[in-house]
Parts: structure tokens; C-alpha cells; sequence
């Protein structure tokens, strides 16, 4: 599993994390909710590697953060990381020299379902192909554990439902980790298995999301809006 023990994070005068405790269980789809700024960016790129705590501790299968682990994550930033000088074929090789459980096989097949080629300009092609290329780097991995950070966000509907429809085909249940970070519940409902909800940097609330959805009579957007209405943990 993944832990956060009494994180805080500290960016100049903004505290992106205050003595967040969570934990993320392996071999689920954790939904990571909340308001912009809440700290789950700051989070991510914790699990990934990118940023260190100021104070308290991350885990990952009981290991820090490191070389080691990064190997097994496959994180999609909500920034566009994509260089614009490149094909997207030219994207897919770039990534493959740095990643040893790069599938090809599963790349040419995410070409063709997300229906993209690999010839295709990044510095041309729309916000919505080049929402759906980031995801075809990141999912072309075998990656023990995937990061997205608001994969859906200033995107069309019909991309979003392509998006959705791609984490549902690759995800393998029991043996792969998927924590989607976003502030937009309604399209990832169904497919979320845990669900963590930040505010101002601390987890108010977290659990198995039937659970919760059963304990509350709500459905999760109908119960993050009772949270954050009226602080009712």
C-alpha cells in the first residue's frame, strides 16, 4: 500500500500539505477528490517521486520514494509535459528508451483505440489529442502503479468518455494501482473502488466507496458536496 504519515509540505507561504495521514490501497482504482489546491498534485508527485515532505513520511510498499519505486510508476502530470517538436511516434520512443516495461504491443493497440497516429505533429494536433497521447504514453506502460492527475480536466465530452473507456480497458484489477486525482466526480464514479477526499491539504475523508455511498444514502458527488458545504467529515 501506499501511506502518507503526517505529511506537510510547504511551498513559500502556501502549505500544500498539513499533517496529511492517508493511505492508498494496492490493486484498486482510489479516487483522489477535492477542490483545486486542496494538495493533491503536491501528493502525486510525492508518490512519484518529484517532491519530498518537509516533514512526516511516504511509503510505498514500506520503501521511500526512490529510483527503485519510480520504475514501477507511470505518472501523467495535469501540466502538458508533452515536447511540441515531436511526433507522437517519436513521443512513444523517447518514453521507451527510459522505461523497461514499455509494451509495445499495447502502445499499437492504444494508437488505434484512441485513434491516433503515430505521424501525427504534437505541436499540431488538438487539446483533446494531445489529452489522449499523454494518456497513451502513460497506459502503454505495465506500471505496477498509475498516477493521473485530472486527466479529464478543459477537455470535451466525447474525449473524456474515451479517456474513461481507456482506463476501464487496461486497468488489471488486483494487480495494478490507479489513483485518479480530480475535482470533477460525476464521469469517474462507476469506476472507483476507494475514495480519498482532501481539503486544504489534509484527507477529511476516505474509505471504500460503496461503503460510503451505502453509510450516507449519496452518491460521492452528492457526498463531496456535503463536505465541503458544511465540513461535515
Amino acid at each position: 500500500m501506499i501511506t502518507f504519515q503526517e505529511v506537510t509540505k510547504q511551498f513559500g507561504n502556501t502549505k500544500a500539505l498539513d499533517q496529511a495521514t492517508m493511505v492508498f490501497p494496492l490493486g484498486k482504482i482510489t479516487g483522489f477528490l477535492g477542490p483545486n489546491g486542496a494538495g493533491k498534485s503536491t501528493s502525486l508527485k510525492m508518490i512519484a517521486g518529484l517532491n519530498r515532505p518537509d516533514t512526516g513520511t511516504v511509503r510505498i510498499d514500506g520503501k521511500h520514494p526512490s529510483v527503485e519505486t519510480k520504475k514501477n510508476v507511470a505518472y501523467l502530470p495535469e501540466i502538458d509535459h508533452l515536447y511540441p517538436w515531436m511526433t507522437i511516434g517519436e513521443a512513444a520512443d523517447f518514453m521507451r528508451s527510459f522505461y523497461g516495461d514499455w509494451d509495445h504491443s499495447k502502445y499499437e493497440e492504444l494508437v488505434s483505440f484512441l485513434q491516433l497516429e503515430p505521424s501525427m505533429s504534437i505541436r499540431k494536433i488538438s487539446k483533446g489529442m494531445r489529452a489522449k497521447a499523454k494518456l497513451l504514453l502513460t497506459f502503454s506502460r505495465n506500471a505496477k502503479i498509475v498516477l493521473l492527475d485530472e486527466p479529464l480536466s478543459g477537455i470535451d465530452i466525447l474525449t473524456r468518455d474515451q479517456i474513461i473507456q481507456t482506463i476501464i480497458r487496461d486497468y488489471r484489477a488486483g494487480e495494478q494501482s490507479i489513483i485518479i486525482s480530480t475535482h470533477e466526480i460525476q464521469e469517474i464514479e462507476g469506476l472507483i473502488d476507494e475514495v480519498i477526499f482532501m481539503d486544504r491539504g489534509k484527507a477529511v475523508l476516505q474509505g471504500d466507496a460503496e461503503d460510503l455511498r451505502s453509510e450516507r444514502n449519496m452518491s460521492l458527488v452528492e457526498l463531496m458536496k456535503e463536505v465541503y458545504r458544511h465540513g461535515n467529515f
